[in-house]
C-alpha cells in the first residue's frame, strides 16, 4: 500500500498521519546528526550552533563565531498583518488541491515535464488579482531586480496532516537562479542538507548560466557546481521563515544544497507563496525564448 497513489494526495513512499493511520504505514525516519547542525541568523548572515530556530533571536550574543552561509536573503515583515489577512482570506476563497506528504496547493503556471525538458502553456492564463501586490512589492527589493514570476504556487502546510516536503532541490532546467517564498500564518524552519549527487535536479544546466544576483552586484560569474564527497559529514543549517517573511534562496544554497520542512517544525497551519522565474535561456536573448515569450506575456496577466 505505500507504494501506491493515495486520496490525501501522497504516493510512492510519501506519506502523511493520514494515510499512515488509515493503512498502517510505517513512516520513514530520516537520519539527522543533530549535533552538526547550525542555525542561520538573519541579522548577521552567518549561522550558529543548534537546532532551534530561536537561535537566531539571541542576536547579537550567540555565544561562537559562527560560520559562514552565502544564499540566503530574509526580509522579516515583508507584509503587514493587514496584507496578511487579506491574502489568507483570498486564497481560502480558491478551491485546494491534494498534494504530497500532508500538504494541500493552488498552482499557477505553465505545465513542465522536468525529466523530458518540455513545456507548455496549458490553460495557464495568469494569476490571482488579489495577489498582485505581493508581486508589485518585489520591485522595492534590490535583489529581486527584473524578477518576473512565471510560477505562483500557494501551498498549505497543516500539523493535522503531518505535513512536510521531501529534501529537494527545485528543476534547475526551467526555475532561474532566486527561488522565493513568502511565509505565512505562522513560522517554520527551512532545513538545508549538502547534494552530493550533482546527476539530479537538471543540475547540468547550471553551468551555462550566469549568476543573475552576482549581475545585480556588479559581476558577471557562472556557476560551478561543486562535487561533495559521500563520506564527509557536512554541516545542517537551518534556515528560520519567520511570518510575514520573505526568503529568497540563490547562487550556492540554490544549486549545492537540498532543502526541506520537516513535519516537526510545522506548528498549527502554515501558508506560504512560492515564486519561480525562468533560466536565462526561456528570457530574451535566449536561444529558448520563443518558447518562454508567450508564458512571459500571460505571466503579465491578472484575473
Amino acid at each position: 500500500m505505500a507504494n501506491t497513489t493515495r486520496e490525501c494526495g501522497c504516493k510512492g513512499y510519501r506519506t502523511c498521519l493520514i494515510c499512515e493511520k488509515k493503512f498502517g504505514i510505517q513512516r520513514q525516519s530520516v537520519a539527522i546528526n543533530v549535533e552538526n547542525s547550525y542555525v542561520y541568523c538573519l541579522y548577521c548572515n552567518k549561522a550558529y550552533h543548534g537546532w532551534d530556530m530561536n537561535i537566531y533571536k539571541k542576536h547579537p550574543d550567540h555565544g561562537n563565531d559562527g560560520i559562514n552561509y552565502p544564499g540566503v536573503f530574509i526580509l522579516e515583515n515583508f507584509l503587514s498583518e493587514k496584507e496578511e489577512d487579506y491574502l489568507l482570506t483570498n486564497i481560502d476563497m480558491v478551491a485546494w488541491d491534494p498534494s504530497q506528504s500532508g500538504r494541500r496547493k493552488q498552482n499557477y503556471g505553465p505545465k513542465c515535464n522536468f525529466k523530458k525538458r518540455k513545456i507548455k502553456l496549458g490553460d495557464f492564463n495568469g494569476f490571482p488579482s488579489f495577489s498582485k501586490f505581493v508581486q508589485e512589492k518585489f520591485k522595492n527589493v534590490p535583489i529581486l531586480q527584473n524578477f518576473h514570476t512565471i510560477e505562483q504556487c500557494s501551498l498549505e502546510y497543516n500539523a493535522e496532516t503531518g505535513a512536510s516536503i521531501d529534501p529537494h532541490i527545485d528543476d534547475s532546467w526551467i526555475w532561474g537562479e532566486r527561488i522565493v517564498t513568502v511565509n505565512l500564518l505562522s513560522d517554520s524552519v527551512l532545513t538545508m542538507t549538502i547534494n552530493k549527487k550533482c546527476d539530479r535536479y537538471n543540475l547540468n544546466c547550471v553551468k551555462d548560466y550566469t549568476s543573475v544576483v552576482d549581475q545585480i552586484l556588479g559581476s558577471n560569474k557562472t556557476f560551478e557546481i561543486k562535487n561533495y564527497q559521500d563520506d564527509i559529514d557536512y554541516p545542517i543549517i537551518r534556515i528560520p521563515m519567520p511570518r510575514r517573511s520573505l526568503l529568497v534562496m540563490f547562487g550556492s544554497a540554490r544549486y549545492e544544497w537540498e532543502h526541506q520542512i520537516f513535519r516537526d517544525d510545522i506548528a498549527g497551519r502554515r501558508v506560504c507563496l512560492a515564486y519561480r522565474e525562468f533560466t536565462p535561456t526561456f528570457l530574451d536573448g535566449g536561444k529558448d525564448y520563443h518558447i518562454g515569450k508567450e508564458i512571459l506575456e500571460k505571466a503579465q496577466k491578472f484575473f
